[in-house]
C-alpha cells in the first residue's frame, strides 16, 4: 500500500466530509441532550431549550447532506453546493450574530470554523474533479 494513499483526492473528499458529518451530529447531540447550565459554559443564558433543539436537529439533518455528497462525489455536485451553502450562511449569521448581538467569544469561532469547514469542503470538491478529469483524460 501506498503511505501516500491518503492524499488522494477521493480519500480526502469522502473521510473530511464524512468527519464534518460526524462533527454536526455530535453537535446536534450536544445542542438537543445539554442541560441549560451547561450551555452557559460557551457563553448563553437560557431558560427554555426549544431553539437549542431546534439547532440539534437541523445539525443532524444537515449532516445527511455531507453523508449524501461523500457516498457518491461522481453526481454530488448539487449535495456540495448545499453543504457549502449551508456552512457560509452559517458562518455569516454567527458573525453578524456576533456583531450585532451578543459578542459571545464561541460564536465568533464556530463561525469561522463554519466559514473554514465550507472553504474546505469547496476546495476538496474542486480538487476531487480536477483530478478525476485529469485521470480519464490520460490514455
Amino acid at each position: 500500500m501506498n503511505r501516500f494513499a491518503w492524499l488522494n483526492p477521493l480519500f480526502l473528499f469522502v473521510w473530511i466530509f464524512r468527519l464534518i458529518a460526524i462533527h454536526s451530529i455530535g453537535f446536534g447531540i450536544a445542542l438537543i441532550t445539554f442541560p441549560c447550565e451547561w450551555l452557559e459554559f460557551f457563553g448563553f443564558t437560557i431558560n427554555q431549550k426549544f431553539f437549542a433543539v431546534q439547532g440539534g436537529v437541523f445539525h443532524i439533518i444537515i449532516s445527511f447532506v455531507y453523508i449524501r455528497a461523500s457516498n457518491k462525489p461522481d453526481d454530488a455536485r448539487d449535495w456540495v453546493a448545499l453543504a457549502c451553502i449551508t456552512k457560509f450562511t452559517a458562518a455569516i449569521f454567527l458573525f453578524s450574530y456576533y456583531l450585532f448581538a451578543t459578542p459571545v467569544l464561541m460564536v465568533l469561532l464556530s463561525g469561522f470554523m463554519d466559514a473554514l469547514m465550507g472553504f474546505v469542503m469547496m476546495g476538496l470538491y474542486r480538487n476531487y474533479l480536477h483530478y478525476t478529469n485529469r485521470k480519464r483524460s490520460v490514455p
